[in-house]
């Protein structure tokens, strides 16, 4: 099958590096016209090159996930270019680890908000091009179209990690979104599925000599794995490896696609068999 999204727009957060941007160079080569978002402006802009050097439509929107303007905003830059907006993967983050006693609140707050609150934001941002049209679109005599919501979360989020309390619960929390959505929005045709990841080779599971840091407010917040624990962790995974960019933005990409038009309201964990 060939042009699985041809006529459908999609935000995908977080798509400047990593399994974003996966998701947006197949997204883009299936027929979607993309909005790559990322805080930085250089890899998004890097990727939007790749998209439209190999034939696809992409435009970059450069802010902070976290900020209150965000979601509006990008729901508009969506609007504006391409018209329309169809669908919506949640893949934005980043860690900021600590065991429970040394947990500060910002770092609570911090996490909290890029990873639940701000999903929550964009979803009730992008209504008036989901809910409300496929209203319309119902009023009018027809069936709506389908729409996609995909959120990206973490097995933290289904079993608990040591040392991610404010990761666990926030990847948590956007399950328990993702469920309530397919229930509010279902008889509208909109799609509401999430993908809790394991162990995915980024840069924020890369060496931790490799991994460098983020720039939060002035806080330099280190990005990586100890090379012992990537080790430990290797050992533990049935397939004996962590899985790849690409194969994290293929089951994303099966839940923006119509090859999952009767699913919603569902986890799949992409875990190498743990």
């Amino acid at each position: 099958m060939e042009n699985m999204l041809k006529d459908r727009v999609a935000i995908i957060t977080g798509s400047g590096r990593g399994i974003g941007q996966a998701a947006a160079r197949i997204f883009a080569s299936e027929g979607a016209r993309v909005v790559v978002s990322d805080i930085d402006a250089e890899p998004a802009e890097e990727t939007v090159a790749a998209i439209r050097k190999a034939g696809g439509e992409a435009v970059a929107h450069i802010g902070d996930a976290t900020a209150p303007e965000f979601a509006e905003s990008i729901v508009q830059t969506a609007v504006k270019n391409f018209g329309g907006l169809h669908i919506i993967v949640n893949n934005a983050g980043f860690t900021w680890d600590s065991t429970i006693h040394r947990m500060t609140d910002e770092m609570w707050h911090t996490i909290l908000t890029l990873h639940l609150e701000t999903p929550f934001r964009l979803i009730r941002a992008a209504s008036p091009y989901f809910r409300d049209a496929a209203k319309s679109e119902m009023e009018a005599g027809g069936v709506a179209i389908p729409r996609k919501i995909v959120n990206v979360s973490s097995t933290s989020g289904t079993n608990g990690n040591a040392g991610q309390a404010n990761y666990s619960s926030a990847k948590a929390g956007l399950i328990g979104l993702t469920k309530t959505i397919a229930k509010e929005w279902g008889r509208f045709n909109i799609h509401s599925n999430a993908v809790a990841f394991g162990w995915v080779e980024t840069r924020l599971t890369a060496a931790k000599e490799k991994g460098g840091a983020l720039d939060l407010k002035g806080e330099k917040v280190r990005l990586g794995i100890p090379e012992e624990k990537r080790q430990a962790l290797v050992k533990i995974i049935p397939m004996g490896r962590p899985g790849t960019a690409e194969e994290a933005a293929n089951v994303i990409f099966y839940f923006a696609s119509p090859l999952s038009n009767y699913v919603s309201g569902q986890v799949i964990e992409m875990n190498g068999g743990r």
